[in-house]
């Protein structure tokens, strides 16, 4: 919205960028503005329209004369206190024509822009007049904006040439650039992403295993728990952790002060009728440390009435306060899981968790604490690190050495004088 030379709106608070404007917020807008405005208002209603056709199309860094909106950014240009707003809600941008009608209080005259120079202006009473631009999206936007600009531009010249002041509104019925709205579902991921590529899903909870109180004393979690006997796999945690709806059979876990067991039941897997994976834990204190740490004792399958019994001691365990996690624990690649002896159950078994992670005691509600990693300080990569560090220190300190051992001549010889002898005891 833009006045004619000469002519001022009173200074309006421009909306936040992005902020679609009511009818309400407009009528205030209009209401104020036409205060000391002139009352011969110009409509463009073009049928569709966005800012971002203005940041598109518009000439910007010095490339003006690429700009399809030369007559509207030359009005607003000249004008001494043009108002722009950023979008119209739909329901308003489709009665802006009865807005304007309402608050100036006169029916409309709509121009058809071939018959410009038949039109004689009255300066002593208000009017609106309302010009319909057309708009088609593809290829042919720019020009038809360009033609569109060209109307403005014709209605604007007949307004000056008759020296009858206006205030021009330049709008939309439709938004040209819609965005698609998501409907929100509950736990669903909504936010935007690179590239529009799939939303990552969202990290399931860990299993939970409640007290007689009602309140959780052990937590588990993994991405994978993979078994397997005889060269058959199967994944243990693939309808634990995978959203579904149907809670895990836990009979026969148990918890208290010191003792925390994990029971998983499962029926018909790996042609076994019934399966159990097991994890034992204790809370031990040890007086080195003088804290009370969490110690797997075993992992234990029972499957048809035998047992493989796992080891786990060596290398699971975690401050009493804090969580056990390690991204493999695994019974053949860098094994934590060691079985029991060489006759066990435990030898015809593979099992492999990824990302696991367990917590038996110290719980408080559903959340994991603090986690006590697996991998140790010195990890492969960091011995890698120092090693080649300390040899590049070598090569430099051998070089530098060498270096420092180059000594300079110290006797010239004199082509007038007598050569020179060097012992060679020297």
């Amino acid at each position: 919205m833009w006045t004619s030379d000469g002519y001022n709106m009173p200074h309006l608070a421009q909306p936040a960028a992005g902020q679609a404007i009511s009818g309400g917020q407009l009528v205030s807008y209009l209401k104020s503005a036409l205060s000391t405005a002139p009352h011969n208002v110009l409509l463009f209603l073009q049928d569709k329209l966005s800012i971002d056709d203005f940041t598109m199309y518009g000439g910007v860094f010095g490339n003006k004369q690429d700009s399809v909106f030369l007559n509207v950014e030359s009005a607003l240009q000249t004008s001494s206190s043009p108002l722009m707003l950023p979008a119209l809600d739909w329901s308003t941008a489709d009665s802006v024509l009865e807005l304007f009608q309402g608050e100036l209080g006169i029916p409309a005259v709509h121009i058809n822009p071939s018959t410009l120079k038949e039109i004689k202006l009255n300066t002593t009473q208000p009017s609106l007049l309302a010009v319909h631009l057309p708009y088609t999206a593809g290829a042919q936007s720019k020009e038809l904006l360009l033609k569109n600009d060209e109307i403005i531009g014709k209605v604007l010249d007949l307004f000056k040439s008759q020296d009858v002041p206006y205030t021009a509104v330049y709008t939309g019925l439709k938004p040209s650039r819609v965005i698609e709205d998501t409907p929100v579902m509950a736990g669903s991921f909504v936010g935007r992403s690179l590239l529009q590529a799939p939303p990552s899903p969202s990290v399931k909870p860990p299993v939970v295993f409640n007290n007689t109180a009602g309140q959780p004393c052990i937590l588990l979690w993994a991405d994978t728990l993979l078994a397997s006997f005889l060269g058959k796999e199967i994944d243990l945690g693939k309808d634990i952790f995978n959203g579904s709806t149907a809670p895990p059979d836990l009979t026969g876990s148990v918890c208290n002060d010191t003792l925390s067991r994990l029971v998983l039941n499962y029926q018909n897997v790996l042609d076994f009728q019934s399966l159990q994976l097991i994890f034992s834990m204790r809370k031990i204190f040890f007086p080195v440390s003088a804290r009370n740490w969490t110690v797997m004792e075993q992992v234990v399958l029972e499957y048809d009435g035998q047992r493989a019994i796992f080891n786990a001691s060596r290398g699971i365990y975690a401050p009493a306060e804090y969580s056990f996690h390690c991204q493999i624990v695994s019974s053949f690649q860098s094994p934590l899981l060691v079985p029991r002896n060489a006759t066990d159950n435990a030898t015809q078994w593979k099992l492999t968790f990824t990302d696991f992670q367990i917590q038996g005691f110290n719980v408080t509600g559903e959340m994991f604490s603090y986690a006590s990693d697996c991998a140790g300080f010195f990890t492969p990569g960091i011995w890698m690190g120092l090693l080649t560090s300390l040899l590049m220190v070598l090569i430099l300190t051998y070089g530098l050495h060498m270096i420092m051992q180059i000594h300079t001549m110290d006797r010239f010889d004199d082509p007038k004088g007598p050569a020179i002898s060097v012992p060679l005891s020297e």
